[in-house]
């Protein structure tokens, strides 16, 4: 009787941890938010002033780029990577009303690590991927934009626009920062939406909750 109990208690201990171990698994975060920024970015390791004709111009987002959108649930926060980003930006330094800026993201590309989760979420009831596969931005204005730049230095400004998802617009504003280093400009931007923002449902599962907010990242790497 002694070892049928032994026996049980060992066969629940490895259920319930098997159980455990895919719950971790679908619910919990398997991507790391990679910046593009170094972190020595400063007047500090700052180079010399970057001239207009270098900034001026148009720039073409990277292959090489991402966009991340992070939600948080019950358990932890969890990050998507959107790996496939096209756009474009028309600079004007000396005037940034002039500036024009465009952005995709191909929802068809999002990776949380877990293929079920991202099937879940790019799936009709939630992102709706196959009727919308694009997130797009489309520049409005740019707010604080710096006149000079000196080559590895860190400038910060804000951009505001319109982000669709869904079909469904929504003015945003990303809180942005730059690096202008060897002809490229390097440039990390975030902002907060909702699921509600473009008509869709929050998508929690039985076990897990989720919040309503969704932190939009950008990891831009623009080349002339």
């Amino acid at each position: 009787m002694k070892l049928k109990l032994v026996a049980f208690a060992v066969g629940a201990v490895v259920v319930v941890g098997g159980g455990y171990a895919a719950y971790d698994y679908y619910a919990g975060n398997h991507v790391a938010v990679q910046n593009v920024i170094p972190a020595n970015a400063s007047a500090q390791a700052a180079g010399g002033a970057v001239e207009a004709s270098k900034l001026d111009g148009q720039w073409n987002i990277s292959t090489d780029s991402k966009v991340y959108f992070s939600v948080t649930t019950s358990k932890e926060t969890v990050n998507f990577e959107g790996s496939a980003v096209k756009g474009s930006w028309a600079l004007h330094s000396s005037d940034p009303s002039k500036m024009k800026a465009e952005a995709a993201l191909d929802l068809k590309s999002i990776s949380s690590g877990n293929s079920q989760r991202d099937e879940h979420v790019r799936g009709e009831k939630f992102l709706n991927a196959a009727a919308n596969p694009e997130a797009k931005f489309t520049l409005k204005s740019i707010e604080n934009f710096p006149k000079t730049w000196k080559e590895g230095e860190k400038v910060s400004f804000d951009m505001t626009g319109t982000l669709t998802v869904n079909g469904k617009p929504k003015d945003v504003t990303f809180k942005s920062d730059a690096v202008y280093s060897q002809d490229a400009i390097r440039m990390e931007g975030s902002t907060v939406v909702t699921f509600e923002d473009f008509g869709l449902k929050n998508p929690h599962a039985v076990v897990v909750s989720t919040e309503n907010n969704v932190t939009v990242q950008l990891r831009l790497i623009l080349k002339k």
